[in-house]
């Protein structure tokens, strides 16, 4: 799964049954389906910057990116 802090918020998206299926994920390792869709023919590379325009209206200027994330996380 890619995850992604969208604003402030965690997106996981994966590649499932030929197309994108985006959740919402929690805290504590949970996820729900995202209410949005990625298009199938959007290359991986392209998500983020999808997601940037897909949610520009819940930027602040506290949390004014889109971020790809490692994932496992990298420890310090």
């Amino acid at each position: 799964m890619i995850r992604f802090n969208v604003f402030g918020t965690l997106v996981g998206v994966e590649w499932k049954h030929g197309e994108w299926k985006p959740y919402y994920l929690g805290n504590e390792g949970k996820r729900r389906d995202a209410d949005f869709i990625i298009p199938t023919d959007t290359a991986e590379s392209e998500i983020g910057p999808y997601l940037a325009i897909l949610f520009h209206e819940e930027a602040t200027p506290e949390r004014n990116e889109v971020k790809r994330l490692a994932w496992p996380p990298q420890s310090l």
